[in-house]
């Protein structure tokens, strides 16, 4: 049975639309997080530590941090195939070109394979900087107030990081609108509130993840 359902085109997009709302969840809480860089290094390092010991004594130190990243990595997997398998599904569906040019569609709907192979290649980045240090010259295993601030003391890091979260913020706004839809949430009374939804969401992580680096460019966090 679930093959059958990871076949057919209605199964993958909900494969899609849960994995996206998974990750979606982990981003608002991420963001969260991020923003205790303001109330200084001691707060933001203390929030770091404790993420490595929530559960304790009943899980092991770091056992639920890792948890969650096996999760978040089961997530970004089926999310990447089935948007892969459905983007090959709809060329083979319509291998010549429409004789009739389609309506224009949002630009965050022409974005989103775009937007999504950006992703894939800031999340690998970002391991490597921030959790790894693996590209990050001078990283410290334990500050990660001092990593943050100093990988956003570069140029490139922060036009790394701001370009990816713009594409964040469309990718967004398009993906949880195709959620709602393919999950069934979607109605003629229901469809207003749930694009308002989806920009406010994007518009708050847009501007709560770049709210860092700017708070390191100006001085604000140092």
């Amino acid at each position: 049975m679930a093959r059958t359902v990871w076949d057919s085109t209605l199964g993958k997009k909900t494969v899609m639309a849960v994995s996206g709302l998974i990750m979606l969840l982990y981003l608002v809480v991420h963001m969260i997080g991020n923003l205790k860089i303001f109330f200084g290094a001691g707060e933001f390092d203390h929030y770091a530590h404790w993420l490595r010991t929530v559960g304790e004594p009943f899980m092991h130190y770091e056992w639920t941090l890792w948890l969650v990243r096996i999760v978040l990595v089961v997530a970004v997997v089926a999310h990447a195939v089935s948007a892969y398998q459905l983007s090959r599904r709809d060329i083979k569906a319509r291998p010549s070109k429409y004789v009739h040019k389609r309506p224009r569609a949002s630009y965050a709907t022409r974005t989103m394979r775009w937007g999504g192979i950006i992703l894939g290649l800031f999340i690998v980045w970002h391991i490597l900087d921030l959790t790894t240090g693996t590209v990050h010259h001078g990283f410290r295993p334990g500050h990660p107030y001092q990593n943050v601030v100093d990988t956003f003391s570069t140029w490139y890091g922060n036009v790394i990081y701001i370009v990816a979260m713009l594409a964040l913020g469309l990718h967004v706004r398009h993906g949880f609108w195709s959620a709602a839809q393919t999950l069934g949430a979607g109605s003629r009374t229901r469809d207003r509130a749930l694009k308002t939804v989806a920009d406010v969401l994007a518009l708050l992580l847009t501007a709560g993840f770049i709210a860092v680096p700017v708070g390191v460019m100006t001085g604000v966090v140092s």
